[in-house]
């Protein structure tokens, strides 16, 4: 039997790694938000929340995140609707691959991007070739660039999140709802996408948050050509001009309450969802 010692010995290593990994990089970024070389300020604050162009990149953030996880969503809804009705071992297959394609992210997934779609992209130089004017206005490197890159990173980890919510949709529901007279469609309406809908919410905020801490793809594609939160932290902490990056913790620390507010309304929103079943 392991006494409490030897379970604290164990827990060591990965407390020493959330204090040194997550913790005082979380209390030097609030120490540095607030303060400069005079001392204690609320001026790096003022300066963001005053800065057309620092909120205008929080704005671009959230629309973009908002769009893409709602996007990656619903896809993913009707996706793993499909799965379910595969044979076990095609399930197991499909979660494999969609395990592996969700660790394909930043650098090296905007530069298969740009190798596919870019200004001499594989498909880009085919579609010319072949007159099709499907891209003829699609630039990689604008909005719906970067939308299309998101969507892409979302939707592996959406899949994971929904597919064990999917799961426990029972079949003996399915077949209770038929012999009352239910169709497929009142059977979702009515029972499945209530049961889901917790799960579903709590995806969507996890998604979310993801897209609104994303900066190697973004950054990759655009470098700082288009305006985002996660790419001015990391300009005024590198320095394109110089560096601010009392300015960044600041921004960072936004950020991260941006995110936190996101996540405790998903969770009341989860709540309430529960309350009503």
């Amino acid at each position: 039997m392991i006494s409490k010692r030897q379970s604290f010995a164990w827990l060591t290593p990965f407390l020493l790694l959330v204090l040194l990994f997550f913790l005082v990089p979380l209390l030097y970024m609030l120490i540095t938000s607030f303060s400069n070389s005079e001392g204690f300020t609320l001026a790096q604050y003022k300066s963001v929340l005053t800065n057309t162009y620092i909120l205008q990149g929080f704005k671009n953030s959230l629309t973009l995140s908002v769009i893409s996880a709602v996007i990656a969503l619903v896809v993913t809804l009707f996706a793993v609707y499909a799965i379910t009705h595969f044979s076990q071992p095609v399930r197991e297959k499909i979660l494999i691959l969609t395990n592996l394609t969700s660790n394909f992210s930043g650098i090296p997934l905007a530069f298969a991007f740009i190798v596919l779609l870019g200004n001499s992209g594989l498909f880009t130089l085919l579609f010319d070739k072949w007159e099709i004017g499907a891209l003829s206005s699609f630039s990689l490197y604008s909005w719906s660039g970067l939308l299309l890159i998101y969507i892409y990173f979302q939707l592996p980890l959406a899949l994971m999140l929904l597919y064990p919510i999917y799961d426990g949709i029972q079949q003996q529901w399915k077949e209770a709802a038929a012999l009352l007279g239910a169709s497929t469609l009142q059977f979702w309406l009515k029972v499945g996408i209530p049961v889901m809908l917790p799960g579903i919410i709590g995806t969507f905020s996890v998604l979310f948050a993801n897209a609104m801490g994303a900066y190697a793809s973004a950054y990759a594609l655009t470098n700082s050509n288009y305006n985002l939160v996660a790419i001015r932290i990391g300009a005024l902490i590198k320095g394109d001009i110089f560096a601010q990056p009392e300015l960044a913790s600041a921004i960072a620390v936004l950020l991260a309450v941006t995110m936190v507010t996101a996540m405790l309304i998903s969770e009341w929103s989860i709540k309430k969802t529960r309350g009503k079943l």
